[in-house]
């Protein structure tokens, strides 16, 4: 996951669609430039969305949407350099490899942010979609995972 060192908190790499990018394109191009990831694209998977509606922060006459898409995938054994925007390099946001459990932890324990908490608590309720549809032991790595954990 990536760590806001800033701010103390847990998200999935990811980020905005550019023009005439799809959702898929954006994820793998957010993952690099975020985390250093490169994604093997013969491994991806949908996993699933979350649809966000809400009155916005600012102006109570606006509303805000906005589609989260979710892929289950494998990276490369060696990552890049990561290319952060500013506000990302700002944060120092850092790719870490977390259990579930600690990040849900963190994500619902978050202080001093400017985000919106919906943010947090979204990640953190991904995270246990994942834990309860087995994709982690007791919210730790499966060993698959840890295997690769130990090659990168």
């Amino acid at each position: 996951m990536i760590h806001s060192l800033k701010y103390d908190y847990y998200k999935f790499p990811g980020g905005g669609i550019e023009n005439g990018e799809s959702p898929m394109e954006a994820m793998i191009r957010e993952t690099r430039e975020e985390s250093g990831l490169l994604v093997k694209p013969d491994t991806i998977r949908e996993y699933g969305y979350v649809h966000r509606i809400q009155k916005s922060d600012k102006d109570p006459t606006e509303c805000f949407v906005q589609d989260n898409y979710y892929y289950l995938c494998e990276a490369e054994t060696a990552a890049v350099c990561q290319h952060l925007d500013a506000y990302e390099a700002e944060e120092a946001y850092t790719l870490e490899y977390v259990t579930p459990l600690a990040a849900i932890q963190k994500n619902r324990s978050v202080i001093g942010s400017p985000y919106n908490p919906i943010m947090f608590e979204r990640e953190a309720r991904v995270l246990e979609r994942l834990l309860s549809e087995g994709f982690f032991i007791y919210g730790e790595c499966s060993e698959k995972d840890r295997i690769h954990q130990q090659e990168a």
